[in-house]
């Protein structure tokens, strides 16, 4: 008797568990990975399963085919009869994607290959690393059509690449391949087509072995640093540390050290 096969599970994404990284590909590669509602909806949902997962501890998020993500769709939404709200909803769920990348208690690695423009910028500059191919480019037109950025690309980009660089890059929608987005701090680092994905994925297996709550504690401190005053920093550092000394990671850290060995963290 013969089974048929398993449908996949999601429509526009591609998921597949490396150890302990998840890596969540674009996968409507015929239209270079140009976002529609149901891609927001399933990266949600796929972000969400990688934090469940205990045994996740790093996510990358890349593009099948020629492009990490050229942004919005045109031709669906050319075509789509949306009401105003409706328009208002999918534009939310932009920004709820780019904040669920942020807030993400794993780190979150882009690795841009061809093109990341518009939403695909926005996704990309959300992550806590880029790493880009050579040739691939980033960059964000929304001027060029009438629109703005959102995402909260336009507080995160003046603090990567500062007020100016960030201004030229938004108001005149250039885009910089990979060797210039690491010369201005947009990138992490640049690489050959064919060594960004295990790049990326080396990258991501160093995290992976860092503590879990070490790392989810520090991503929320460094991305609220800037607005968040001295004492009020300060405070939540000791907090953190002291929630770091409660876990049973943080003694494992300390007899691995003592025993001179990797330690084998278990996220709690």
């Amino acid at each position: 008797m013969s089974h048929a096969a398993k449908p996949p599970r999601y429509e526009t994404l591609i998921t597949e568990r490396h150890g302990q990284v998840m890596e969540i590909r674009f996968n409507r590669p015929h239209r270079l990975n140009a976002v529609v509602e149901a891609l927001y909806t399933e990266l949600l949902q796929a972000l969400s399963e990688a934090e469940a997962d205990e045994d996740v501890r790093a996510v990358i998020l890349t593009g099948e085919g020629r492009a990490f993500c050229v942004g919005a769709d045109m031709k669906e939404h050319g075509g789509a009869k949306r009401s105003l709200y409706q328009r208002r909803q999918y534009l939310q769920l932009g920004n709820d994607v780019c904040e669920a990348i942020q807030r993400h208690p794993l780190p979150v690695i882009a690795a841009v290959n061809g093109y990341a423009l518009g939403a695909g910028a926005e996704m990309a500059v959300s992550c806590d690393f880029i790493l880009m191919a050579q040739d691939a480019q980033i960059g964000f037109p929304e001027t060029s059509i009438g629109t703005c950025v959102g995402g909260g690309v336009s507080k995160l980009l003046p603090q990567l690449v500062g007020l100016n660089m960030a201004r030229q890059l938004l108001f005149t929608g250039r885009r910089i391949d990979g060797e210039e987005a690491t010369r201005i701090g947009l990138a992490t680092s640049h690489w050959t087509d064919d060594a960004l994905l295990g790049e990326a994925h080396r990258l991501a297996d160093q995290l992976a072995k860092q503590a879990p709550v070490s790392i989810a504690m520090l991503k929320r401190l460094v991305n609220q640093g800037s607005d968040t005053g001295l004492d009020s920093q300060l405070q939540q550092e000791l907090d953190a540390v002291f929630t770091c000394s409660t876990t049973a990671d943080w003694q494992e850290g300390v007899d691995a050290f003592a025993e001179k060995r990797a330690p084998q963290f278990k996220g709690h």
